[in-house]
């Protein structure tokens, strides 16, 4: 059944639960979902989230972020920090993107994210057993795993996940946008849209723009 089929249905919750329900049944209560948001952009941070959502869990909608409306997704955010167990978020910011490279600097927020989670729960004297990740895989957390491709759009924890990057990443673009009001960060968030390159052209970067991104230019 197609994810088209299942929200026609009114039945996605229970599409996207599959992964977590099969964990469920092996014992396993304590399931942080990961994802990241702010991989592709020329400026700003890159923003990882770890969420970790009760066995019951009835918010209806959460998918992956891309999917939502701005809209949609603020509502879900408050929806999901209300409702879960714990969450974490890792923010990396665009000199260790340069340093690093993006592929390591999301690793190193996911960490960073999967520690906080981790920490609330270990607090309540459990701990995070089991994460989800979309198509990732985290060395050296010491935490089984699982990678799923697509996993935002097939996991409740991870699309949950990804709201809170998404939603927590968006709100700092448009908190920067003041800072540098030549960029249009409140619109683009950072992403190489035309206007953004054309900003780029008439003013040059600016402090959190990701220079291994903009080598072209830069040249």
């Amino acid at each position: 059944m197609s994810f088209e089929e299942v929200k026609s249905e009114g039945s996605l919750l229970n599409y996207m639960r599959e992964y977590e329900e099969k964990l469920y049944e092996k014992g396993v209560r304590y399931i942080a979902g990961v994802d990241e948001a702010g991989r592709g952009p020329l400026a700003g941070p890159v923003v990882a989230a770890a969420v970790v959502l009760p066995v019951i869990f009835q918010v209806d909608g959460v998918t992956d972020s891309k999917k939502l409306t701005e809209k949609k997704r603020e509502k879900l955010f408050d929806l999901i920090v209300k409702h879960s167990l714990a969450y974490g978020i890792g923010i990396i910011d665009n000199y260790t993107v340069d340093q690093i490279n993006i592929l390591e600097a999301t690793k190193k927020a996911m960490q960073v994210a999967v520690f906080e989670a981790s920490r609330i729960i270990e607090s309540g004297g459990s701990n995070v057993e089991h994460l989800l990740l979309d198509a990732i895989t985290l060395e050296g957390l010491g935490i089984s795993q699982t990678s799923i491709i697509k996993g935002d759009s097939l996991s409740v924890s991870i699309a949950a996940a990804s709201i809170i990057a998404k939603v927590t990443r968006d709100r700092m673009m448009i908190e920067l946008h003041g800072r540098y009001p030549h960029y249009g960060f409140d619109r683009n968030k950072g992403y190489g849209t035309k206007e953004h390159y054309e900003c780029i052209s008439k003013y040059g970067i600016c402090e959190i723009h990701r220079k291994s991104f903009l080598k072209n230019i830069l040249e």
